[in-house]
């Protein structure tokens, strides 16, 4: 199969913290555990024996307006600037939870199912045409977002199994597709109020049995960058 282009890299977001606010990045390095620097902090429940015991905005949705000023500090929805390991922002955000939490950083990050998510702006489109609301990309979480060079929705779907490459460099930075992006609640969280939306995730449960977009384990590493062209092989 050979190597073809499908569109250019529109955005790419890094998420220093699990669940809180992302940063909106130029360029970023991509590495064997993701982008760099992407959720390597998280809040662990404190007591909690399960195999996920990270606190998401899918229990506290409000984590969406927390917003990290790394590598020292957190600004709260109030504006102050808290240490970001100190116990004033544990106490905050636990208090919100109902339960104690407590900040933990992570060499290799914390995710879901895979290290590197992509997902078409189309996709976003068509997403928001179904469900009659707002549906900002940050809505998805991803690290990459590509404005396709053919237009249509869900094509992210035709790529599980090959390997997206960024630039045009022989050696550019690659993954290689796993799965489609099974999606959860954090779906309907507006990312600059935190109020919810259940249209959103009932539309993609609707079009595409709750899939959108595609998660990927990184090939090569190397620089990924805005307007970037990505192809596919």
């Amino acid at each position: 199969m050979g190597r073809s282009i499908v569109g250019h890299v529109e955005a790419i977001f890094r998420y220093p913290v699990k669940s809180m606010r992302g940063e909106r990045l130029d360029a970023a390095e991509l590495g064997w555990h993701g982008l760099e620097g992407d959720r390597r902090l998280g809040f662990r429940k404190v007591g909690d024996r399960g195999g996920f015991p990270w606190l998401s905005a899918g229990r506290v949705p409000e984590l969406v307006l927390y917003q990290p000023c790394l590598p020292s500090h957190v600004r709260t929805p109030s504006g102050a600037d808290l240490p970001v390991f100190g116990e004033e922002l544990a106490a905050e955000v636990g208090r919100r939870f109902g339960a104690p939490v407590e900040m933990m950083q992570f060499r290799n990050g914390i995710f879901d199912e895979a290290n590197v998510s992509v997902i078409a702006s189309d996709t976003v489109r068509e997403i928001e045409r179904l469900a009659g609301v707002a549906a900002d990309v940050r809505r998805f979480r991803p690290n990459i977002a590509v404005r396709l060079e053919r237009p249509g929705a869900f094509q992210e779907d035709e790529w599980v199994g090959r390997v997206p490459s960024f630039g045009e460099a022989e050696d550019a930075a690659a993954v290689t597709v796993t799965m489609r992006d099974l999606r959860c609640g954090m779906l309907n969280i507006d990312p600059d109020t935190a109020s919810l939306a259940p249209e959103v995730m009932k539309a993609v449960v609707s079009r595409s049995e709750n899939h959108a977009g595609v998660y990927a384990a990184v090939t090569r590493v190397g620089r990924v960058a805005m307007r970037q062209p990505m192809y596919l092989s």
